[in-house]
């Protein structure tokens, strides 16, 4: 379990470096003179790049081990960032976070397996897989706020620089304090049904392929949030209430994510519930109910604490400890070619309809689509 802890560490801080940038990058674009559309554009191809990243990923995880992944993943990503605190020109901007959205597609495929891997059944993967959310979530509850009071003090330039070494020096840590074992027997997980555990020796079924619309619908509504927030007017007049706006969202999946009973619910409930909840409240934000924003945000990320442990849970816990790479693989490539849609779809439909129906719909879809999964999901070695 050292190896957790060292893990959540470096996850925390590559995570704070990342999430930093949301609230700043947009007002970054348009400081070097960058359109709506453009901007729309800018966040998809960071998403769509990692798709080849994210494929490599899987099978290289699976066959090298997820520490060589996670190191170059952050070294890589502070050297960019440190190039992205030298550019004048929105393409340059655009080609820098091309580049790192394929160094940065290895990160999560890497973290995920080995955190799959250190579990001894499925109570304790469970709580790993919230961890890492808990972790996620606390980097991004303080960093968006954190990243625009950088930017107000010190400007775009030493910020990016700031945050290029932070990522940096976190990478070469992690290529002394992350143990890896070579060979990680799959862990024999038990099921859950009606809060009890019951112990099976049946095959894993496969996960189907349209249990990735979720995740897909989840990312794409999320890049559309991301685009929005910081071009609404009274984040326009403010880089600091962009980042409060962004830190509202992460509160919210603090809450939930801290409910550590939850992981003893299927996996496979969680992710139907909480996609319905969000699908409503991106319903809410679209028909503008008299609802205060910062609540709806809040919300928004109880959802998310809901669902993102929970769709890893039930991809772990269906599969057998060979494939977590190929596994967590696809459900990166599921996010990615989702926030690629959700940002360039809001920049280019924004005058015509509100981008969070846009939101709603495409959660709806997912959840419609969604197949029918056993609350008892099974994974033997």
């Amino acid at each position: 379990m050292k190896t957790a802890v060292w893990l959540y560490l470096f996850i925390f801080v590559a995570f704070f470096d990342l999430h930093a940038q949301y609230p700043i990058l947009s007002p970054f674009a348009v400081s070097l003179g960058a359109t709506p559309s453009f901007i729309g554009l800018l966040l998809g191809m960071y998403s769509i790049t990692h798709l080849p990243g994210n494929l490599l990923a899987g099978y290289g995880v699976d066959r090298y081990g997820s520490k060589p992944f996670l190191v170059i993943s952050l070294i890589g990503a502070g050297i960019l960032l440190l190039l992205q605190a030298q550019v004048h020109d929105p393409w340059q901007l655009l080609v820098i976070r091309s580049i790192s959205g394929f160094v940065l597609a290895f990160l999560s495929p890497a973290c995920l397996a080995m955190l799959a891997k250190i579990a001894k059944d499925q109570i304790q993967q469970g709580k790993l897989m919230a961890g890492n959310g808990l972790i996620h979530t606390l980097a991004s509850v303080v960093s968006p706020a954190a990243g625009a009071m950088l930017v107000a003090k010190l400007g775009f330039t030493a910020s990016f620089t700031w945050l290029g070494w932070g990522l940096l020096l976190t990478g070469f840590l992690a290529i002394f304090f992350v143990k890896e074992s070579k060979s990680s027997a799959a862990p024999v997980l038990s099921s859950l049904q009606a809060g009890t555990m019951t112990e099976t020796e049946e095959p894993p079924a496969a996960v189907p392929w349209l249990f990735y619309l979720a995740p897909l619908g989840i990312s794409c509504s999320q890049g559309i949030l991301f685009f929005e927030l910081p071009l609404m007017a009274s984040a326009e007049q403010s880089i600091l209430t962009s980042g409060l706006l962004f830190s509202l969202v992460s509160l919210g999946a603090l809450t939930t994510l801290s409910l550590l009973f939850l992981h003893r619910y299927s996996p496979y409930m969680r992710t139907l519930i909480g996609c319905f909840a969000l699908a409503m409240i991106f319903f809410v934000l679209a028909v503008k109910w008299p609802i205060p924003l910062y609540v709806s945000l809040f919300m928004i990320g109880m959802a998310k604490g809901i669902i993102l442990p929970a769709i890893s849970t039930y991809l772990a816990s269906s599969t057998s400890s060979s494939r977590y790479g190929r596994i967590f693989s696809i459900l990166s490539v599921a996010f990615s070619v989702g926030s690629f849609i959700g940002p360039v779809l809001a920049g280019q439909l924004r005058s015509v309809i509100s981008p969070y129906y846009i939101a709603f719909l495409v959660l709806m879809i997912g959840l419609t689509l969604l197949p029918y999964g056993k609350s008892r999901p099974i994974v033997t070695a």
